[in-house]
C-alpha cells in the first residue's frame, strides 16, 4: 500500500447516530446533533427556512 493521502482515506468517523433523531448526525466531538441539536437545547432544531413555502 502507497504511503500518504490514499492511506489516510475512510475510518474517521465524525458522526454517529443520534439518540433523539435517529439520524447520523450526532458529532462524536463536539457531542451536538446537526439534524435536531440534541446536546445543545433541550428545543428541537427547527428552522422556517426548512419548509417550502406553501403558496
Amino acid at each position: 500500500m502507497t504511503k500518504g493521502t490514499p492511506s489516510f482515506a475512510g475510518g474517521h468517523r465524525t458522526h454517529i447516530r443520534c439518540r433523539r433523531c435517529g439520524r447520523v448526525s450526532y458529532h462524536m466531538r463536539d457531542k451536538v446533533c446537526a439534524a435536531c441539536g440534541f446536546g445543545r437545547s433541550s428545543r428541537m432544531r427547527s428552522y422556517r427556512w426548512q419548509n417550502k413555502c406553501k403558496y
